[in-house]
């Protein structure tokens, strides 16, 4: 079945390419640089002075942004946050449930404990006076980071219970192929009598609103943690649609997913990309290589070294997406020379980065009950349609608003109106012809695309 599956979706993935899946924005939107000059925007959210509340990885502000004008004011500077070129720095942010009363906002950053890079996640007090966020409070400190997929996504769900992203940080690739990676590892009783986090990552956190581990939390491997889910690469995007919590992730050379977030439930990283079909990927344990840091990173197969093929890991708990972008077929080729150096910009991936939900009673009618998912590597946006029960992806994937940017989050307007979107300073992006690009054509900028109505 899963064969099937993927053999399907990779041909009708490269003719889609060949035929072109893009809507243009002239089509049925007008578009507009609200804001640019950000210091790489990474996380966005409706504040309640009516704003949009941004945060700034490396600049490790939180600004508020006037959404018609662009004007904006700090509502906090954050000193001592360690940030780098791509994942390190101030990353989510979100409201307390209870916030009209509270006044409480929580953000998540990276800093150093003067030996380690370090994660933590703080709560902010809204002060309505002087608009800035007051009185920092360390909720959970001392989780794992690094240079590499940090993830970084907060956001609390109708439970009240504050969800957290957590990347595996790139172990077991590139600069990090020797480190072990540990997205399958769960941390044992005394690992968190101790407060030792060190398996907390490749994992979704479920945390209470003070950072304690919840009484209901899942009990894996009989131990209870902050551990919701496990199996994950790089989780940067999570959504809540009535009760149910979906994520995007981002995979390596085929299959970022789309996936619907179970309690106990495992994703398969890094045994499983996608779907368990082994087409164009098997798992390689980097840090078992003889030798490791002496062989090239490029090595497909290290000598002594064999591959795991995705059926050959069989877990009850594993959990397969709702949708990948995309599954290719082994035949698929990755090193296409019109690419270049940059040939991970031809694979067939999107690097999710945000989502959002269309309710079913929205404006635009082609956009009900549809997951709008932003695309890094493609600087577009791509639309999801579910099931009317949401537990499937139904139907085409549409591809809109396609620019020479990587897109860092979409935000809809409450009215379903405008789609507002964050683009990185910086990075590899392919341009409006499919190729790759170091340029940006809107670099730290918000970008707004209005419904016309029509």
């Amino acid at each position: 079945m899963f064969l099937k599956k993927s053999l399907i979706s990779g041909l009708l993935l490269l003719l889609t390419l060949s035929l072109g899946s893009a809507v243009s924005a002239d089509d049925l939107f007008t578009s507009r640089v609200v804001l640019e000059g950000l210091n790489s925007p990474w996380a966005m959210i409706w504040g309640p002075d009516g704003q949009l509340w941004i945060t700034e990885r490396e600049g490790s502000r939180v600004w508020s942004v006037n959404p018609t004008n662009g004007k904006k004011s700090a509502l906090v500077e954050i000193p001592n946050v360690v940030t780098g070129p791509q994942h390190e720095g101030l990353l989510g942010l979100t409201l307390a449930p209870d916030f009209a009363q509270s006044r409480l906002v929580y953000l998540n950053y990276t800093y150093s404990d003067g030996q380690l890079e370090r994660h933590k996640i703080v709560r902010y007090t809204y002060d309505p006076s002087s608009k800035t966020l007051i009185s920092p409070q360390d909720i959970l400190t001392g989780l794992p980071a690094g240079k590499d997929h940090q993830g970084g996504r907060l956001i609390f769900g109708p439970d009240g219970m504050l969800y957290f992203s957590k990347g595996e940080l790139g172990h077991n690739q590139g600069a990090n192929r020797c480190k072990p990676n540990e997205a399958q590892r769960l941390p044992t009783a005394a690992e968190v009598k101790a407060k030792d986090y060190s398996a907390y990552v490749g994992k979704i956190l479920r945390l209470t609103p003070e950072g304690d581990i919840p009484n209901d939390n899942p009990v894996l491997k009989g131990v209870r943690s902050h551990v919701f889910t496990l199996g994950h690469r790089n989780p940067q995007g999570l959504l809540f649609i009535g009760e149910r919590l979906y994520g995007v992730e981002q995979g390596p050379s085929t299959d970022d997913e789309l996936n619907l977030l179970e309690a106990g439930g495992n994703y398969g990283w890094p045994y499983i990309a996608g779907y368990p079909d082994d087409q164009a990927y098997a798992y390689i344990n980097w840090s078992a290589v003889r030798g490791c840091e002496s062989v090239p990173a490029s090595a497909y197969l290290p000598a002594g070294q064999a591959s795991v093929k995705e059926t050959k890991w069989n877990r009850q708990d594993f959990k397969e997406p709702l949708r990948t972008f995309f599954t290719m077929p082994s035949f698929y080729n990755f090193q296409d020379a019109k690419f270049g150096a940059l040939a991970y910009l031809g694979w067939a991936t999107i690097a999710p980065s945000s989502l959002d939900y269309y309710p079913p009673n929205g404006p635009i009618k082609a956009w009900r009950n549809s997951i709008i998912i932003s695309s890094l590597k493609n600087g577009a946006l791509y639309r999801v349609p579910l099931s009317e029960d949401r537990k499937q992806a139904q139907g085409d994937i549409i591809k809109y608003f396609h620019t020479r940017n990587r897109y860092r989050q979409v935000l809809i307007s409450p009215d379903g109106l405008t789609i507002y979107i964050l683009t990185d300073k910086a990075g590899n992006v392919l341009d409006e012809n499919g190729l790759p690009s170091q340029k940006m054509a809107n670099p730290g900028a918000l970008l707004a695309f209005k419904y016309k109505g029509k």
